[in-house]
């Protein structure tokens, strides 16, 4: 007999379900009473079951309407490709990776001049509290939240490129952008790290309480100093990134 709570049991019974596509063609699961009797279980123990499930990401709950499977078609980023200037573009870099994936991109932005906060002021290597341009992305792929952006550029690069600081969309992406105005990104610096989400992340994200995030930081460099620092922070259950280093030839070479 499992020494779990009954309601981990259920938890742990329907997860497992969905896991296995058992829900892929009707998304709907049975209502309260139905799971009720299945395992033998009061209404409050099979509601604790699926509060989890919910807490996790796994099932929305609607009134009137009962629970539902999340859609989880997780999304793959090539990261060592994007914004990767020898690959043909249409649009940016995220309007190409999903439109190439067969998916529908859509976002939403803003541009505001804002304090370096401390973290991005040391990559930009500029004064903690000095001027910078935030352009801030909300990101969906096929109506569904997939990420925030939030790059910085410091204020020599705003003077030089005053483009950067206009709340508009750069159609072919600032990389290019400034690419083609004679300030070319040479290089740049990853950094990856999970948590889980803030309360404003989890709104923007529509993740629930069990699901993180992932945190992507570039630090873009010119041939002699950063650019600018994007902070792309990720739904942990919908994305997978991978990079392509080295000579990989071998990776395509049928058996």
């Amino acid at each position: 007999m499992s020494k779990q709570p009954k309601y981990r049991q259920v938890a742990d019974a329907l997860r497992r379900e969905i896991v296995n596509g058992a829900f892929d063609s009707d998304r709907r699961l049975p209502s309260e009473s139905e799971l009720s009797a299945r395992f033998d279980a009061s209404r409050n123990t099979v509601r604790s079951g699926l509060a989890l499930l919910v807490s996790e990401g796994l099932i929305t709950s609607s009134q009137g309407l009962g629970y539902e499977v999340r859609s989880h078609e997780v999304f793959q980023l090539n990261a060592s490709r994007f914004e990767n200037l020898e690959f043909p573009q249409n649009g940016d870099a995220y309007n190409t990776d999903v439109t190439n994936a067969g998916r529908r991109p859509h976002q939403t932005f803003r541009v505001e001049m804002l304090p370096a906060p401390a973290d991005v002021a040391e990559r930009l290597k500029i004064e903690e509290g000095s001027t910078t341009a935030l352009r801030f992305c909300h990101r969906y792929v096929d109506d569904v939240p997939w990420s925030t952006q939030a790059t910085y550029y410091p204020a020599w690069l705003i003077e030089e490129r005053p483009r950067l600081a206009e709340p508009k969309d750069i159609e072919e992406g600032t990389t290019r952008y400034l690419a083609a105005s004679g300030i070319e990104q040479v290089g740049y610096f990853d950094e990856i790290a999970t948590r889980m989400p803030t309360p404003e992340e989890a709104r923007l994200l529509e993740v629930g309480a069990g699901v993180p995030v992932l945190l992507w930081t570039r630090t873009g460099y010119s041939a002699d100093r950063p650019i600018r620092c994007t902070i792309t922070t990720f739904r942990g259950d919908l994305n997978r990134m991978n990079y392509e280093i080295g000579d990989l030839g071998a990776r395509s070479e049928t058996t």
